[in-house]
């Protein structure tokens, strides 16, 4: 028997806009709506199998429940501005996955729905109606159910579903909601009559109409007056929520048939929408064809890939020498680990030309291998070319590979690209800077996958387990596809003016990383375990001070133990109830805690704790490398759209540095024998910097006399002079100088100050108007980026800013508070890796026994031998304050110890 999916595509559309944050193109056009149309598409088609499908949808026009009940669907707002914009666009996507799409003018897709289900019925076939809207479970029959997924969970309404929720048959759903009335949609329903009553009503007289005819039947007086008063409101409602089945509208199977989407098609769709990984997900590989999506430039046959393996002496001296001779070659490197200092080489490829590349395997290890070259000839053979600073080697992600040839003797040298960077470098903000994506996105080309190679999960294998000829065709991809993507981004990066901050900054940084990367940092072991056993011991304790405030024991640790003790039974304010339970984050936990409440403050408390013990004290002794008896963390160069660094593997930006537990941990970290740690640290970097971009006079003067800046600004926002300033108010002060960078508004301000709302707004005031340059700089920056569409920093890092002109209040703030901000910290993030190229190549040179190891934040950290401490701060302090003339002077604090807490 036929069963046909028939999807409420309308409010599909609503419940994705409203349920996942804005999203947009680099263009600025919204996604949202779009993207969770198409999630909840695909879900549906994954599970369900539907062999029938077809798509309802409301045109938006008057409607015959209009003209009966004017005020219907009246409280809506009016359909934002970001969604109208979407509608169109999802309903092509509907049709290039030839699906039918059903619309009429004036009819609702509910009715369009109960028609089509009704039909049908008539021809015993089974529909599923895709909805989660009350009104058309008056549908549901023996043939017609309704499903819907919630948070995850799925629900499907049959008769006996019906009846064991609402209490009342399918068929009297209509009278049911004529009688509690439906919010969604403003049908008023009889004020007074709750679900329960209705059901009952209707257990006992079946109809509206039955019901009308025994008001006496209703024992609660006001409900009584309320249904005889409301007897054209009852019958109107049940009118207004009885959906239409005789909509002038043919039922054809063979449309509904589920058919092959227009592929091609979809490839457009995806690539304007920059939907690059859906390219993957939905279009198989041998329909996704080669040629480029301009159509003047199709060809009709893809271009002939030329991929060979290296297996002989001859084979590998003729490649020798195409590279030596070449103007430049890209690489890659396969290897056992996606860590690269724990990866074992397992092959190179290289490729000189596009839709060439060579595969030389040196450790493919697998039941009927062929003979591969000896290890260390390859070695030999490579290392001469790829040392040369004369012979340009280009990479995606090339300090990975860096790092593992470092492992055999090998000092990569001549880096003249990477596409993953230079992608990074023309946007930050784009969603993927891996190869596969930017294929997709600048080749039109579907790349081999590292998943599709080894596996995924629990199946997955190593690279030197698969067959030499098929890593041949994925390794040769990689470097041939690497220098495609070099030819076609080196000139972008030309275009949009960004040479130097790629050739000058980001290029010459790799290297940088990659030797710190390889030093790493020493940990003590025994203090980490001694630090485990303080936690808990900690921990311990802070419970019994949370059982004794809650007055009973529970697990601290659960959510839907703690709700309920706050705001039940201690009757706490700020609780939501949700369909998971209360909220119990970080944030409510803070506002209790702030309004003086100590069992929240407490749980706060043992938290940060628990995540101490067990992100650092018990992680990071498992994260020692058995080679080198060393951590390596891995320093992120293309993460944070600011153009600051991140690290992981493990992330030493979270330490917390405030808290006498997060200075433990930092006590850990430690330097070799007769080496001490030195820190270098930025001091207030991005008050400097605003105050050169905004050439504010008054913070200027501050910074040129070595004013204390923060006490100068809590005499204007308290108004009092300086001798009158207390600690109290100067960190205050503090607060309101770093807010400002951020475009925090007075409720959060009140919030962080834990000040009344009117009283944050006069230290906003307060400060915007002594520092008028800073005010200026604001509403210039949100002008231009208004005009623009992005911002740049001072050496011109660009940063696009898609929903500055958004029609979304709140998003539009965002966006302009990210405006305001990038400048500052994208300068400061610019400013770091200045010095740390120019710290890199003056300590390789002057001090080639000096290590560089870590960099968190605003701070330069190095492993220094003790004899050489004060030259090597001196240097570090010359080189950090002056990579980067400003009207202000930079102030950098530099201290040494046996710790990275003691040298802070």
């Amino acid at each position: 028997m036929a069963t046909i999916y028939l999807i409420d595509g309308t409010a599909q559309i609503y419940r994705a806009f409203h349920a996942i944050q804005p999203l947009s193109t680099s263009t600025g056009f919204p996604t949202n709506a779009i993207v969770g149309f198409i999630r909840m598409l695909i879900k549906l088609m994954q599970d369900e199998s539907p062999e029938y499908l077809g798509v309802t949808f409301d045109t938006g026009g008057v409607t015959f429940r209009h003209e009966m009940f004017e005020a219907y669907k009246a409280h809506r707002p009016e359909t934002p501005a970001e969604l109208k914009q979407q509608i169109p666009k999802i309903k092509e996507f509907v049709r290039l996955m030839n699906i039918p799409v059903y619309e009429q003018e004036g009819v609702e897709a509910d009715d369009l729905l109960a028609t089509l289900s009704k039909k049908a019925e008539a021809q015993g076939i089974n529909t599923v109606l895709v909805t989660s809207d009350k009104d058309l479970l008056q549908l549901v029959s023996d043939k017609i159910v309704t499903l819907s997924e919630r948070m995850g969970h799925k629900a499907i309404y049959t008769p006996e579903k019906v009846l064991e929720k609402y209490g009342v048959r399918p068929d009297q759903i209509r009278d049911f909601l004529g009688l509690v009335g439906d919010t969604s949609d403003n049908i008023p329903g009889i004020e007074g009559i709750g679900p329960k009553t209705a059901s009952e009503l209707l257990q006992q007289f079946g109809t509206v109409e039955e019901i009308l005819k025994h008001p006496d039947a209703v024992k609660n007086k006001k409900q009584r007056a309320n249904l005889e008063n409301g007897h054209d409101i009852a019958l109107q409602s049940k009118a207004l929520a009885t959906v239409k089945t005789d909509v002038p509208i043919d039922l054809n199977l063979a449309e509904l048939q589920r058919k092959t989407p227009d592929y091609q098609g979809l490839k457009a769709y995806f690539h304007g929408l920059e939907f690059y990984s859906l390219i993957r997900e939905l279009i198989p590989a041998d329909e996704y064809g080669y040629p480029p999506l301009d159509v003047e430039a199709k060809q009709s046959e893809p271009p002939q890939k030329a991929y060979r393996t290296i297996l002989t002496e001859s084979e590998l001296t003729e490649l020798i020498a195409e590279l030596r001779q070449s103007c430049g070659f890209a690489v890659d490197t396969e290897t056992t680990s996606e860590h690269p200092m724990l990866a074992e080489l397992v092959g190179l490829s290289v490729s000189i030309k596009p839709h060439t590349g060579a595969y030389i395997p040196v450790a493919h290890r697998y039941l009927g291998a062929p003979p591969q070259l000896p290890f260390d000839r390859v070695i030999q053979a490579f290392k001469p070319l790829l040392e040369d600073e004369n012979l340009p080697k280009y990479g995606q992600n090339i300090k990975y590979d860096m790092l593992v040839l470092g492992h055999y003797g090998i000092q990569m040298k001549g880096v003249a690209f990477d596409s993953m960077v230079a992608s990074y470098v023309l946007n930050p903000s784009r969603h993927s800077h891996g190869m596969d994506h930017l294929a997709e996105e600048f080749l039109n080309y579907r790349t081999i996958t590292f998943e599709e190679v080894v596996g995924k999960g629990a199946k997955q294998t190593t690279i030197d387990t698969i067959p030499v000829d098929r890593v041949t065709d994925y390794a040769a991809e990689d470097a041939d596809v690497t220098l495609q993507l070099t030819n076609v981004l080196r000139p972008q990066i030309e275009q949009h003016g960004l040479n130097d901050l790629y050739q000058k900054i980001e290029l010459p940084l790799i290297d940088v990383l990659a030797t710190m990367e390889r030093h790493g940092v020493k940990v003590d072991t025994a203090l980490l375990g001694q630090l485990s056993d303080e936690f808990a011991a900690k921990m311990r304790g802070i419970e019994q001070e949370i059982f004794q405030l809650a007055g009973q024991p529970f697990n601290v640790n659960s959510p839907k133990q703690l709700g309920p003790i706050l705001f039940e039974k201690l009757q706490m304010p700020f609780g939501k109830k949700t369909k998971t339970g209360y909220s119990t984050d970080v944030d409510v936990l803070t506002d209790l805690a702030r309004a003086g409440f100590e069992l929240p403050a407490k749980v706060l408390e043992y938290r940060q704790l628990s995540k101490l013990k067990s992100t650092y004290s018990e992680a990071l002794p498992k994260q020692i490398n058995p080679k080198t008896g060393r951590i390596h963390t891995s320093f992120n160069q293309t993460v944070a759209t600011t153009g600051r660094l991140s690290s992981s593997d493990p992330n030493l930006q979270n330490i917390p540095i405030k808290t006498a537990e997060g200075r433990r941990i930092r006590q850990a970290f430690i330097p070799e024998p007769g080496c001490v740690m030195l820190s270098a640290d930025y001091s207030q970097i991005e008050l400097r910097i605003l105050a050169h971009v905004t050439g504010d006079e008054e913070l200027i003067k501050a910074y040129q006399h070595n004013e204390d800046i923060h006490a100068k600004t809590a005499m204007r926002i308290f108004g009092l002079p300086a001798d009158q300033i207390t600690p109290a108010m100067r960190r205050e002060a503090k607060t309101v100088n770093f807010s400002v960078i951020y475009g925090i508004s007075a409720f959060s301000l009140a919030k962080d100050l834990n000040v009344p709302h009117a009283a944050a707004q006069r230290y906003i005031d307060g400060y915007f108007d002594f520092y008028k340059g800073v005010q200026r700089f604001v509403d210039e920056t949100i002008k231009q980026a208004q005009k623009d569409g992005y911002v740049t920093t001072l050496l011109n890092r660009i940063r696009y800013i898609p929903d500055i002109n958004s029609k979304n209040g709140s998003v539009r703030q965002f966006a302009e508070r990210v405006a305001v901000n990038t400048p500052i910290q994208g300068t400061a993030a610019d400013m770091m890796k200045l010095a740390m190229i120019a710290l890199h190549q003056r300590i390789s040179k002057d001090f080639p026994d000096v290590r560089m190891i870590l960099q968190v934040h605003d701070e330069l950290v190095f492993e220094v031998p003790e004899a050489k401490a004060d030259a090597v701060r001196d240097l570090v302090v010359e080189q950090m304050s002056s990579v980067l003339k400003l009207n202000v002077p930079m102030n950098v604090e530099a201290h040494y110890g046996q710790n990275w807490d003691e040298a802070h």
